[in-house]
């Protein structure tokens, strides 16, 4: 079953307007310029943005220009079709933050976000040469981004953050 984009583009904006709505009603914390309310705040700002977007079709011409460019470029013996099991990616997001409320605080951040980095980037393609260094990286940037910006701390576990 197809969606319009109307109706997507709705549910998307509707979402994001939920999320500002709410995050919007979180406590200030003393002291503090930036507080708890921000990242909801951004987050569905941005949301009711691309929903907006989505409704209105702006950006739908660059969607058809690849789409032609695909099309010409591509002879369609040499297309070959998608494997039965990346059907199934759409479930990867989901079961990887299941993973990430069962094991974060027994492994601790850094181990858990490198494992889900790491399966995410091979699942949807990505060469072993680039998912691992971003596996190593990327855990460590975003605690790093929640321990000093937001000072949010994340579990320690087994590995806890260096600094």
């Amino acid at each position: 079953m197809l969606l319009s984009d109307r109706i997507t583009g709705s549910a998307v904006a509707v979402l994001g307007a939920a999320a500002f709505f709410y995050g919007s009603k979180l406590p200030p914390v003393p002291g503090q310029q930036v507080g708890p309310s921000a990242f909801p705040m951004v987050v569905g700002a941005g949301l009711v943005l691309c929903g907006g977007l989505i409704v209105f079709g702006i950006g739908r011409h660059f969607e058809e220009v690849a789409e032609a460019e695909v099309a010409e470029h591509s002879a369609p013996e040499l297309l070959e079709p998608m494997p039965a099991w990346r059907n199934w990616l759409a479930l990867l997001p989901p079961a990887l933050l299941a993973f990430y409320a069962l094991a974060s605080e027994a492994l601790g951040f850094l181990p858990t976000a490198a494992i889900m980095v790491l399966t995410a980037s091979l699942a949807f393609g990505a060469k072993p040469k680039l998912a691992v260094p971003l596996a190593i990286i990327a855990p460590f940037a975003i605690n790093l981004i929640f321990l000093k910006l937001l000072r949010v701390p994340l579990p320690g576990g087994v590995l806890p953050f260096p600094w």
